[in-house]
């Protein structure tokens, strides 16, 4: 595993956006994990996890393209922050833009925040996760009617690895048949157990056995073929 990915891991844990123990998601199912990226809430959180992203992209797509895609509403903070360390720690220049939940017909008019798209354009869509792949179904025709772009790939913060709510696919692969582009993590929930699995972090041990055959568990009932 690449050092970079293993760091995120523990940044997960040490922001308190991964957490472990009993959940209901919002699919109803009950899960031993889950994730909040909207505690990402500071500076110096923001500036990490772009730059973890930044080195996701960079794996992933490369550095060929020229728009970072944000769907609102926590799309927005995690391009903004990812332009800016793709600056930082590659010397190039990418434009950000995200869309309005609701046009804006007075000042700066339109759908979009940020850049607006221009034909040729290379997009790249940034998201924290995709479990159902619904935000997908909802910005890809709005990012379409803008303009003729290419969009080379959607980047998540952690693939869960579950099946979508339609398909024993997981939703990045639902995403990526349904709409041809490729679809990719900074890190998947078999990295997270194989980097926390009864090894101790901060004096701690986050995935215990018990744990383990929880998760293992809801594997069982709602992995992804």
């Amino acid at each position: 595993m690449e050092r970079y990915k293993q760091e995120f891991i523990e940044f997960m844990v040490d922001s308190q956006v991964l957490k472990f123990g009993d959940f209901t998601l919002k699919s109803g199912r009950k899960s031993p994990f889950f994730m909040n990226a909207g505690a990402y809430v500071t500076g110096t959180q923001l500036r990490r996890l772009g730059e973890y992203y930044a080195r996701a992209i960079h794996d992933h797509y490369g550095l060929d393209f020229d728009v970072l895609f944000g769907p609102a509403y926590k799309g927005i903070p995690l391009s903004v922050a990812t332009t800016m360390a793709i600056s930082e720690l590659y010397g190039k220049e990418v434009r950000y833009c995200s869309n309005r939940k609701e046009v804006k017909d007075h000042g700066d008019t339109g759908i979009l925040l940020g850049s607006k798209l221009k034909d040729g354009d290379r997009v790249v869509i940034i998201e924290d996760v995709t479990t159902s792949g619904k935000s997908i179904e909802e910005t890809f025709p709005i990012i379409k009617a803008q303009a003729e772009v290419e969009i080379k790939g959607l980047i998540v913060s952690l693939n869960r690895m579950e099946r979508g709510l339609e398909s024993a696919k997981s939703a990045l692969e639902e995403i990526k048949e349904k709409y041809g582009f490729e679809t990719n993590a900074i890190v998947t929930m078999e990295e997270v157990v194989e980097c926390l699995y009864n090894k101790p972090y901060q004096g701690s041990i986050y995935i215990d056995d018990t744990l383990k055959a929880a998760i293992d568990e809801y594997y069982r009932q709602y992995g992804a073929n």
